[in-house]
């Protein structure tokens, strides 16, 4: 009966610490939300933010994509559905963009929607060093951050993930 005690009081030691620590099992994050006019993304389990970010996006900032070519990171509803080391911007999550309604969108308009769509890291450069590229919105449409935590976030996001990407 003496082990009684010290055995409970271990196992919730271990039950609070569990509970400190995102998990980093398959169903860990469900959902990765991007605040484009906070300049955030949100690693989430069960509607609760678990980890966030800074991130840069596209060089036209304001409002959602339309068309190929306008620097604008989309907005909606997508899906991770790939990723892929990048020999420039390190690691690459693909984004599913365009979804059904960015495609009816762009064929009203009668333009092409684009693609190729990533979160990603940062260039390796010389001339620019990270913290450069850090402060400001220098994609072409994608989402960039750190390489620490593009590293972190390619760890916890499994393919299949949710995204929503709000203005």
């Amino acid at each position: 009966m003496r082990w009684l005690l010290p055995l409970l009081c271990l196992t919730l030691s271990f039950s609070a610490l569990a509970s400190a620590i995102p998990a980093t099992g398959s169903h860990a994050v469900d959902k990765v939300l991007v605040l484009k006019s906070e300049r955030k993304l949100h690693l989430q389990r069960r509607g609760e933010t678990i980890k966030s970010y800074r991130i840069s996006l596209g060089k036209q900032p304001n409002g959602a994509k339309q068309r190929e070519g306008d620097l604008r990171t989309p907005e909606g509803f997508y899906w991770i559905d790939w990723r892929k080391p990048s020999d420039k911007y390190q690691l690459s999550l693909h984004i599913s963009y365009p979804n059904a309604r960015d495609l009816a969108r762009a064929t009203e308009a009668g333009v092409p929607p684009g693609g190729m769509i990533m979160i990603h890291g940062t260039p390796l450069d010389e001339e620019y060093p990270e913290w450069f590229f850090h402060t400001l919105d220098w994609t072409e449409g994608c989402i960039a951050m750190k390489n620490d935590d593009m590293r972190e976030v390619w760890s916890l996001v499994k393919d299949g993930t949710l995204i929503e990407i709000r203005p």
